[in-house]
């Protein structure tokens, strides 16, 4: 646990300042946690509204307009290199085929920015305060919204609704098929052409994958939590939503949460070992033995299998890579904008759907894509540095989506989550790094010339 320094506080008038001490930034307005907790701890409700994903770049406004409103906003590592990404992105809707084709660009392009915004926020507010805890309750529930809505999946799998949003839109958005998966909310994935349908848990996201892909990324930063919070109700609560998760977790069978979550545990565990830290070592294998404990009772490696064998997906994916390599060759500085429906192969999805390093490599090209791999591999240099054991759980996330980036799409709220994490971290890395020392609030007087 990294030694926290306490808030800032002004000095008594006249008071000789203490040697050695450091001089704390003039003090700025706290910025609250509230506005997190609005946009990620009610998700359930903007699920329920169907504007989880049409909303969430407006809930990020909230938080650009607090931002603002602050001023001398402090900016994590590599938000350059964001920026960069950002302006090809935008640069790239000029490559686009059709007006249409503008507002799913636009929605891509507000998870991009939304993102950005929630990493520079997190990281303001942790630079404000003493108790980072308090700052990863938003994420908690998160994940017990992801929990309990991923139950809903299991027993309910069938169970979908029309929302307030879908019945606001106008007809001819409502009517396009990707704005439908995201206002109309289902419970689970599943082919409704399938005599025999596999129901995989996707709420409150519209695909399976992207439940794997929080999952995996929310996971680190429950146990964080659990280390940091000693006491409490809700530390209570996500010890019980543990074993409780494995179940609609596991019943999505996406291989690529389990091999992201396993990469990051094996990185995190390496790391504990290498440093001797006993308590982090024993936490990964806890983990470890309460999902050991789990495929007892869920057979998931049949059922993974049993999938795999019934569908075409591996040929799909193989396929829709293939077209990207061979087509961005012929884009390769902007890409083209957005995904594109091709009839040079079998797979049911357009062109640059099946991941985000495709999405970002076939929509927006080749630079696009380096600034966008090496924002994520500055992360994770960084947030390899922590050395709490809260800390190091924290640093595992940057590894999750480096793996998933190949086969999950980020262009969601997940990325968000994301951000959120890693921000958190690179403030926790600074901590322990900080020198140790009282914090005075303003330089010490000069003393006056002899006259």
């Amino acid at each position: 646990m990294p030694t926290l320094s306490p808030p800032t506080v002004d000095e008594p008038a006249g008071k000789h300042p203490v040697p050695g001490a450091r001089l704390a930034a003039p003090t700025l307005p706290r910025l609250p946690v509230w506005p997190l907790v609005v946009m990620f701890g009610l998700v359930p409700i903007w699920w329920l509204a169907g504007a989880f994903y049409l909303g969430w770049s407006l809930l990020g406004a909230v938080l650009l307009a607090l931002l603002l409103v602050r001023g001398r906003v402090p900016l994590p590592p590599g938000t350059g290199l964001w920026l960069l990404f950002l302006a090809l992105v935008v640069v790239s809707a000029t490559q686009l085929a059709s007006v249409g084709s503008l507002l799913a660009f636009g929605l891509r392009l507000g998870f991009y920015v939304t993102a950005l915004v929630v990493g520079v926020y997190v990281y303001a507010v942790a630079r404000q305060r003493a108790d980072l805890s308090s700052l990863l309750v938003p994420l908690c529930l998160f994940w017990i919204g992801l929990v309990v809505l991923g139950w809903l999946g299991v027993l309910a799998p069938r169970f979908t609704l029309s929302t307030p949003m879908e019945m606001l839109l106008p007809g001819g958005i409502a009517g396009n098929s990707y704005i439908q998966d995201l206002v109309r909310i289902t419970a689970s994935e599943f082919s409704v052409r399938s005599l025999n349908p596999i129901y995989r848990p996707s709420a409150p996201f519209p695909y399976t994958n992207n439940y794997g892909s929080a999952y995996a990324m929310t996971l680190p930063c429950v146990v964080a939590f659990i280390m940091l919070r000693r006491r409490g109700l809700l530390r209570w609560v996500l010890i019980a939503s543990l074993p409780l998760s494995l179940a609609p977790a596991f019943l999505t069978l996406n291989r690529t949460m389990f091999v992201s979550l396993g990469a990051g545990l094996l990185v995190l565990g390496l790391r504990a070992a290498r440093r001797g830290n006993i308590r982090v070592g024993a936490s990964v294998v806890g983990v470890l033995l309460i999902g050991g404990l789990a495929t007892l009772f869920i057979p998931v490696a049949e059922l993974i299998g049993n999938r795999v064998e019934s569908s075409d997906t591996n040929s799909d994916r193989f396929a829709l890579y293939g077209e990207v390599l061979r087509r961005v060759a012929e884009s390769p500085w902007l890409g083209y904008g957005a995904p594109a429906t091709v009839d040079t192969i079998s797979a049911p999805v357009p062109v640059g759907t099946q991941g985000q390093l495709w999405m970002v490599l076939f929509c927006h090209g080749v630079p696009a894509l380096l600034f966008f791999l090496a924002w994520f591999a500055l992360a994770a240099v960084i947030c390899a540095r922590a050395t709490s054991p809260a800390g190091q759980w924290l640093a595992v996330v940057p590894v999750v989506c480096i793996v998933q980036m190949p086969f999950y799409g980020m262009a969601s709220p997940n990325l968000a989550v994301a951000f959120f994490a890693i921000a958190l971290t690179m403030s926790l890395v600074e901590r322990d790094a900080r020198p140790s020392g009282p914090v005075l609030p303003h330089p010490p007087p000069r003393p006056e010339a002899a006259t």
